[in-house]
């Protein structure tokens, strides 16, 4: 279990910047520019770690069928639609819409994949929840001025990870972390290139101009190739719902780059939401005795 919250931390660490990345590129590039381009960073510094490592040992045993719809689920259709909904809401409303995806991983996961809800898990996801929307500060009457079509973007990404997530763990549990994540962003990068190839080929030579290049490094490089790397780990040793709660932990870790980086401050109210955090990935993640109650569709 050490490893495994150490990851989910690490990962939580990575990804506290994404949001801001995306914002900053979303712009120039448009929604499917910066999935090509974080696509494209992710795999690239990814096939560098294989060949250092000359070892493509499992990629040829992959499922194909299922990579793809991984590929689809996982990054191209979310990225696309957390791209698009950052231009038309806050990220900090995105990135707390975004936090209910480990809410939609149980509720799928019970539906689609016959799992078994603990209750302990419930309240783990409402307490940090709850520790996220005392941490975000978020005013509940200013949601009403948010967009529509942002927030649904926003949720249909969710859903994508959520599904995704138990696609991962169903299928390709026994395959490699580092080929699942390197195919799945390969297959994604050339479907993104695709869609810009018919839509905007300016952005290609975009993707060179300093700035955007080293917003796609953080976003592309760190955000998607090493990010993935942690990701599917959690997944395969861990659980579809254990890696879904990094979204509640991502909040904290732009808080602590804030505090770092650009010398914000941490109000109590954002320690008290940081503690109701982590002790909803803990309640959540903690391991059942065989007495305790469970929640099933034959219940």
């Amino acid at each position: 279990m050490a490893r495994l919250y150490g990851a989910l931390f690490t990962l939580s660490l990575i990804w506290g910047t994404s949001f801001l990345f995306i914002k900053l590129l979303v712009e120039p590039l448009g929604a499917w520019g910066v999935v090509f381009g974080r696509c494209l960073f992710g795999t690239f510094i990814l096939l560098l770690i294989i060949a250092f490592r000359k070892d493509w040992k499992g990629l040829k045993g992959l499922p194909f069928g299922i990579i793809v719809l991984v590929s689809l689920l996982n990054n191209a259709l979310p990225w696309y639609l957390i791209a698009l909904s950052e231009t038309k809401i806050t990220s900090s409303y995105a990135s707390l819409i975004n936090a209910t995806t480990p809410i939609w991983t149980l509720i799928i996961g019970f539906l689609f994949f016959q799992n078994k809800l603990r209750l302990l898990q419930w309240l783990g996801i409402a307490l940090g929840f709850f520790g996220i929307i005392i941490l975000s500060g978020v005013d509940i009457t200013s949601i009403k001025g948010q967009s529509i079509v942002g927030l649904f973007t926003m949720v249909g990404a969710t859903l994508c990870y959520g599904y995704s997530t138990h696609l991962t763990k169903k299928y390709l549990s026994t395959a490699s972390v580092t080929m699942i994540s390197f195919s799945t962003l390969l297959v994604s990068a050339l479907i993104s290139f695709i869609v810009v190839l018919l839509t905007d080929r300016t952005i290609f030579k975009m993707i060179l101009e300093p700035s955007i290049f080293g917003s796609l490094i953080g976003l592309g490089v760190f955000g998607s190739g090493f990010a993935y790397l942690l990701y599917y780990y959690c997944i395969q040793k861990g659980s579809p719902e254990f890696a879904s709660l990094v979204t509640y932990l991502v909040p904290i870790s732009a808080m602590v780059w804030g505090a770092v980086i650009l010398k914000e401050e941490i109000h109590f109210s954002m320690i008290t939401g940081f503690i109701l955090i982590l002790a909803g990935v803990y309640v959540s993640s903690k391991k059942p005795k065989e007495n305790k109650i469970q929640i099933s569709k034959t219940a």
